[in-house]
């Protein structure tokens, strides 16, 4: 019968009263408990609920974790002074909004993922130090391999002017490196920043004509 006919159970209200006033029970033990050198039970309440209230435990918009600005600043505090910060990047970079506004950020697609980045829409007086500048944050320049790694091609004539090709030590920093830096305003021009174009299937190409 309990099978053949199920009860239906709808939902339950759960509602929790708690007094903050101490019971008069309480506090004649706790006056029995203080003459014979004890700390009362409801102190120990009371100092647990004022370090709550402290913290701002309950709150519903709780204050936001310190531990994101701690990673940043030792980030950044590992990062050379003569790169830009993160602060300082973030400052000056367009919002996805305002990005919207700019005709060059019409269409825009990252590409595919690899260790080298390609970079438009660059301002005349930009030079290879102010590239290096913003994207050297990237790489570990105690390190003779990311180093060596480490490339930026500035194109200055031509169809090509107002570009960049920059070599980063790996497909992580070049994500880091577009994720951070497009929509950056150098000059007084935002930057485009892709991943480029790899050449990797041409290689293989002529490695299997080779083959043959």
């Amino acid at each position: 019968d309990v099978f053949e006919q199920p009860q239906h159970v709808g939902h339950k209200k759960i509602e929790f009263h708690i007094s903050t006033d101490i019971p008069a029970v309480l506090q004649i033990n706790s006056e029995k408990e203080e003459k014979n050198g004890k700390t009362p039970y409801f102190k120990y309440l009371s100092a647990a609920t004022e370090e709550i209230n402290n913290t701002g435990f309950g709150r519903i918009f709780p204050a936001p974790s310190s531990n994101d600005k701690m990673e940043t600043e030792e980030e950044d505090e590992e990062i050379p002074s003569e790169f830009i910060s993160r602060k300082d990047l973030e400052k000056n970079r367009l919002s996805r909004e305002e990005m919207e506004k700019f005709s060059v950020f019409k269409n825009y697609e990252p590409g595919d993922p690899n260790c080298r980045i390609y970079v438009k829409n660059l301002a005349k007086q930009v030079q290879e130090k102010d590239l290096k500048f913003i994207f050297g944050r990237y790489v570990d320049f105690q390190s003779e391999v990311e180093r060596n790694m480490f490339d930026i091609r500035l194109m200055k004539e031509g169809r090509m002017k107002g570009q960049a090709f920059i070599g980063l030590p790996n497909e992580k920093a070049a994500a880091k490196a577009l994720k951070e830096a497009n929509g950056y305003v150098l000059f007084e021009k935002p930057m485009v920043v892709q991943f480029a174009r790899s050449a990797r299937p041409k290689q293989d190409a002529n490695e299997g004509k080779r083959k043959k």
